[in-house]
Parts: structure tokens; sequence; C-alpha cells
């Protein structure tokens, strides 16, 4: 883990001040490079331009020289910038080095005498900067034995105990007296800069690290803030008091299909879609956070999905300053309890209707069967022989109608039992081929695996449902037109039967209704085969799903799951 990320994770300001040493050496390093060019080269103006107003001063010579070491150094300190976080006496090279470059300036300017005594507040602040109160009292202190040194030596050499060519010229000495104060004076500023300078870099330093401690915090704190809202399964969307999308969660763009960046600063009706009733709630200021709304929501790759909405003010501690709207797809839960009222209404109609079915059942087999022994009996015409024959087949006919409906009503128990799935599609495929319901333009395929497709259950009724699927598609498809039996094995372990049409489709308003009872839109059957088809299904506890693009057919499929037991 990079130094960095450690002191984002401590949360010290210690941490976070040593985790920014590296950088922040190096710029105030940077800075003081730069400074003392500055300085050098306003020395070199101020040189030049003495050299010019009195040509051939000689004091100016090692002035120049100096200054021409500065310019190098400089260059040097700038070519080790790079090393100066691993080998730290680099830092404490240039700070000694400056202080000796100053001494050196004010030796060639006089001494004590001199003007550029003030120099030695740049070094001292400098190293401040880059060492805090320590570095800067270190050099204050090479500074001071510098300065005194320097003075000493000058006094000595006018003396006579040193030789007075090695200082400067001793008729521009002060008195004693006055050399002492003013060496004392110096020294007091020197350190005292050193301390001021010092403290103040230090609290500098901290204030830094605790402001980088709170701006880690509040990172961390925004971070937190963006990942539990995007956590959210409901979708969240924040306007402005202008009904502008400020903020989309990641679980706005999933339900929508809208992506972030297209919708910042649109009108959040229209990314939501919201009907005029809607709207007019935020437009009208009238938000009742105990209020659900629904809505119908179309993508941009046509679905329809219902959406469950509430909308409440977004409180700030300034006051209002927008609205605050959440959303969930309803569309599965709508469709469950559709399935769930469905289911209970079937119940019920389900269980009067198959009495009323099994009374009706008894009378119209001894009618059938009076009718059969009259037309044995009876001389009667042809006209009276036919009307006979539309009797007894309508009988048939009605007697079939109530017999699928027990079927639906009360279906037969389970004879489970393990068989080839392959085989039930081969054998009801050739069956329709030579049925009643393939017409000259019709085509059956069959699309299986090589290996066998096993399944426990009462292979009979798995038969009766792709028989009525199939018998159903070639209905779909009375201008003739390819329908195609699948049957494989998903990875989850479910048999998975699928029958595929090229008919005209099924409206999408139609698909919920489609395995009701009696909803049949063929001529032909009773209007009970889908109804079986899902009874049958549902008690092996399985799921039929019905894919019918607009114009392209449709396909039903039938997921079948592995079960110990089935419900009988």
């Amino acid at each position: 883990m990079a130094p960095a990320e450690e002191s984002r994770g401590t949360g010290s300001p210690a941490a976070a001040s040593l985790a920014t040493t590296g950088p922040e050496l190096r710029r105030n390093l940077a800075r003081m490079i730069g400074i003392r060019a500055i300085i050098g080269t306003l020395l070199l103006g101020g040189a030049t331009f003495a050299e010019i107003s009195a040509p051939g001063l000689r004091a100016l010579d090692p002035f120049f020289f100096l200054i021409t070491l500065t310019y190098i150094l400089t260059i040097l300190y700038a070519a080790t910038l790079r090393l100066a976080g691993r080998h730290r006496w680099l830092v404490d090279l240039q700070l000694g080095g400056d202080a000796l470059i100053v001494s050196a300036f004010v030796y060639f300017t006089g001494g004590i005498a001199s003007f550029f005594s003030f120099l030695y507040v740049l070094p001292i602040v400098a190293a401040s900067t880059v060492q805090s109160r320590r570095g800067s009292l270190l050099v204050a202190t090479l500074s001071a034995v510098l300065y005194f040194g320097m003075v000493a030596m000058q006094y000595l050499a006018a003396s006579g105990v040193l030789d007075p060519r090695i200082a400067p010229d001793s008729s521009l000495l002060p008195p004693n007296a006055i050399a002492q104060y003013t060496v004392a004076l110096n020294l007091f500023g020197l350190f005292a800069v050193a301390l001021i300078s010092g403290s103040l870099a230090e609290r500098l330093r901290s204030s830094n690290a605790r402001l980088q401690q709170a701006s880690s915090e509040i990172a961390d704190l925004q971070a937190l803030s963006q990942h539990v809202i995007n956590s959210l399964r409901s979708g969240l969307v924040t306007t402005d008091m202008f009904k502008r999308v400020l903020t989309f969660n990641h679980a706005a763009e999933t339900i929508t299909g809208v992506p972030l960046p297209s919708v910042v600063g649109q009108p959040v009706a229209d990314v939501l879609q919201l009907p005029d009733s809607i709207a007019g709630i935020l437009d009208q200021g009238r938000v009742d956070q105990a209020q659900r709304l629904e809505l119908r929501y179309r993508r941009r790759d046509g679905t329809e999905i219902d959406l469950g909405l509430s909308v409440s003010h977004l409180e700030t501690p300034g006051g209002r300053a927008g609205h605050l709207l959440t959303f969930q797809d309803l569309t599965e839960v709508k469709k469950a309890e559709r399935e769930a009222l469905r289911h209970q209404r079937l119940a019920a109609v389900g269980e009067m209707a198959a009495g009323i079915a099994h009374e009706i059942r008894n009378p119209l087999a001894s009618m059938s069967g009076s009718i059969q022994l009259l037309r044995q009996e009876l001389p009667l015409s042809l006209d009276q022989e036919q009307l006979m024959d539309i009797v007894l087949r309508e009988s048939e006919r009605l007697n079939s109608t109530i017999r699928s409906f027990l079927a639906y009503a009360r279906p037969q128990r389970f004879a489970a039992a393990r068989f080839d799935v392959r085989r039930a599609l081969n054998d009801t495929a050739l069956l329709l081929r030579h049925s009643l319901e393939v017409d000259e333009g019709h085509t059956i395929e069959v699309d299986v695996p090589d290996a066998e497709l096993w399944y426990e259950a009462d292979e009979g009724q798995i038969r009766q449902v792709v028989w009525n699927l199939a018998t159903n598609g070639l209905r779909a498809m009375p201008d003739g037109g390819r329908l195609r039996l699948a049957g494989r094995r998903n990875p989850s372990g479910e048999v998975v039967i699928s029958v595929c049409d090229q008919g005209t489709g099924i409206p999408s308003g139609e698909i919920d209704t489609l395995f009701q009872p009696f909803h049949g839109n063929f001529g032909r059957g009773s209007g009970l085969g889908l109804a079986i088809v899902h009874r049958i299904v549902t008690d092996y506890q399985g799921r039929v799903e019905v894919a019918s693009p607009p114009g392209a057919g449709t396909t039903i499929t039938v997921r079948l799951p592995v079960l110990e037991t089935v419900t009988a």
C-alpha cells in the first residue's frame, strides 16, 4: 500500500504529514532555489550598476565571484533536487552553504560595517520552511558563529594580533562599545527570527496536516455517501428548485436504462416520463411524503415497466433546495399480483364450475344414449337422420369440452416416472405431422441434444403440454410456416422445452391473460389448452415464459426444475 493510502487509513495528523514529507520537501526546496536565483540576480544587477557608476572598484571583484558561485551552486542544487528526499544531508548542505555565502558577502562588504548583514535572515527563514524550528535554529547558530567569528577576526586584525590583510579596512570599524551593541543586536535578531519563523512554520505544517486530515475525512464521508446511494436498490433522483436533475444514482440508471451524463440538468418530468398529474404536483409544490404514485415508463429498448414513485422536498439547513424522488421497478411485483389474483379467481370459479360440469355430464350422457337408441329404432327421414347426427356430434363436442375442463379443474394424480423428454418431443411431432392440424404449408422441426434428456414426471402430462402448445402454434399459422419443438437442459439443471412458431404474434396486452380458461382466439378448440398447460407446469413448480415480438412469431418456453416431489 502507498504511504498516502496508509495515512488516509490512520487518519492522524502525523501520518498525514509524514505521507506528504517527500513531495512537500521537494516543493519547498524548489521554491528556495528559485528565490536564491532571484536574489543572486538582484545582487548581480546592483553590482553591475555599481561597476558602471564607479569603474575599477576593487571591492566588487570578489562580489562578482560570490554571485557567480551562487549561480553555480543553484544549478547543482536543482540537479540534485530529486535526491534530497532520500539524502537529507543535501538539504543541510544547501542551508549551510547559504550561511557561508552570506558571511562571505558580509565580509567583503565591510564585515560589521556591511549593509548586507540582513541577508542572514534569508537562509534562516528558508531553513524554517524546510526543517521547521530545528533547521532554523541550526542555521541561526551557524550564522551567529560565522558572524561573531568574522567580527572578532576584524578587531583582532585591527589590534595587530592577526595579519591586517585578512580583514577589511580597519578604519571603517566602529568603536568597541558600538561593535558589541551591533553584534549583540544582530545575534539577537538572528535567533529571534529563527524562533519566530520556526514556530510559524511548525504551526503552518500542523495546520496543513489537520487540513489534510479533515479533507481526507470529508472525502471518505463523500465516498461512503456515494457508495450508500449507489448501493440502494431503489432509484434516487434529486432536483433543484427548477425541477432539473442534479443526481441520478446507479439503480436509477439500471431501472430506466438511461446513463447519468445524459440526464443531469434535464427536467425530471421528461427524464422519468411523468404524466401531467404527477408533474403538476411538483409544479404546485403539493408534495405528500406518504403518497405513493404509480406510472408506466417506456425504456429506450421499447419495453414498458411499472414504476412506484415517491416524492418529497429536499430539505437543507438553508431551507428547501429542490425535490427528492425515489422509485422502484414494480413490473415483477405487478405481474405477481395479477398472477395471484388470477389464481384466486380461477380457484373459486374452478371449484364451482367443476361441480356444475360434473352435474351436466351425467344428463348429457343420458341424452346422448337416448338419441342413439331412438335413431336406431325409429323410421327417420333423411333430414331427421341429419338432425340426429348433429345432436350426437354436438353432444360429443360438449362432452369433450367438459372433459377438458375437468382435467384443468381437477387434474389426475401424477404417475411420475423417469423418461426421455426427447422421445416425448419426437412422438408429438410425428403425431402432429399426421393430424388434421397440419396443412401443406406447415413444417415441423425437432431440435434435441444427442444425449438423453431424462426427467422425472408423468410422461403423459408432459406430452399433453407439448401437444397443446404445438397445436396452438399451428393454429397461429393459418397460411403455413415452420414450427420448432426444442428441448435442452440448462446449467442450473432445469429441463427447458420451447415451442416456436412463425405466426402473427400476440399483442403485449394479451400476454398476461393468455393462460386464462376459455381465452382461445381460434375457431377450433375448447379454449382450455393453454390453461391446462399452465396448470400442469405450475404443479411441477415450473414456469411458462412467452416471448412474442410484434410480427416475429411467438416462442413459449417451459422451464421444469428438478424436484424431489411434485404437487399432486
